[in-house]
């Protein structure tokens, strides 16, 4: 059955390859773009954050949920192109804190927010190949949140209470100091939501897929990716939009018509966050590799490879 299913959707692929070469041959539930560059992984989750989709109504997705059937059993329409099984994947895999901070317990309130949304996604990302109770995800959870709350809000406190800055320089600080607060904060919340890996180890894996073991070390790394994307995330959301708008807001057009800066300045961020999303997760490969010669000598003895891999989480 599953080599009558294989064949078939050779055959659907081969039908759909010769009406189209603008796009890569059509894989069902692979990545459209190459996965072993940089490049190709921006590409990768740029296409996943298509807004574009927010517009797709139900017929369209009952529409790609049955050219991908048809693509499964070999049963494409005549005509049907690779682009439009790319565009088909994506709908189906896809569809289906610029509040001021005009008081502490409001900033406190969204900074608690924002990191409880943070918490559960890298709880939800993690790498989840060994089962954790729920009391060390409530113990994360609680660690988490209160000291990226703490950091967070305690750099915005102590920065608002600086009167020794001119009020120029006190005014740029108050919009470039939520980039470290929110970095830092990020960091140390997927550290602490994801501490159960470095106390027990994660996965490693051959060439083939076979598992050689549980790694502490290889752990380490995969926290340390992870970290890095958390600074890299808020970057171009927290950097740019302040470097762009102080720029904007001396043009004549912005000073003549102040009502402009409000959906100006929310147009830059959401440009900026566009870009920074698959930007930061793209930074590193799902998959990581790393040499044997530098995880515990019973990995590197249990296995002929060079290399193995883990899965680092989002």
């Amino acid at each position: 059955m599953a080599d009558t299913a294989t064949t078939a959707s050779a055959a659907a692929a081969a039908s759909a390859g010769n009406t189209s070469t603008d796009a890569p041959p059509f894989q069902l539930g692979k990545p459209r773009f190459q996965q072993t560059s940089f490049y190709g992984r921006f590409r990768h989750f740029l296409d996943i954050i298509d807004p574009r989709t927010l517009f797709v109504t139900e017929r369209r997705l009952r529409e790609a949920v049955q050219l991908l059937e048809d693509y499964k059993h070999g049963t494409l329409r005549p005509g049907v192109t690779n682009e439009q099984l790319w565009s088909a994947q994506k709908i189906k895999q896809v569809v289906g804190l610029l509040l001021p901070n005009q008081t502490l317990a409001s900033t406190v309130f969204w900074q608690w927010l924002n990191q409880s949304h943070n918490a559960c996604v890298n709880y939800a990302n993690r790498n989840a190949t060994k089962p954790s109770p729920a009391s060390k995800f409530i113990q994360g959870y609680l660690g988490a949140v209160i000291s990226a709350v703490s950091i967070a809000v305690g750099l915005n406190v102590l920065v608002q209470k600086a009167n020794k800055f001119t009020p120029a320089t006190r005014l740029l600080v108050q919009r470039f100091v939520p980039f470290p607060a929110v970095a830092s904060a990020n960091i140390c919340n997927v550290v602490l939501m994801r501490y159960g890996e470095l106390e027990e180890g994660i996965d490693v894996l051959d060439a083939d897929g076979n598992l050689v073991g549980s790694s502490k070390i290889a752990a380490r790394h995969a926290l340390l990716e992870t970290a890095l994307t958390r600074v890299v995330l808020p970057m171009p959301i927290l950097v740019l939009p302040p470097i762009v708008m102080s720029m904007l807001e001396k043009t004549a057009l912005l000073q003549a018509r102040p009502r402009l800066l409000l959906p100006v300045q929310s147009l830059v961020c959401l440009a900026a966050f566009g870009l920074a999303l698959p930007l930061a997760i793209s930074l590193f490969p799902q998959m990581s590799e790393i040499e044997t010669s530098q995880l515990e000598p019973e990995i590197a003895r249990a296995t002929s490879s060079q290399t193995v891999v883990y899965n680092k989480g989002l």
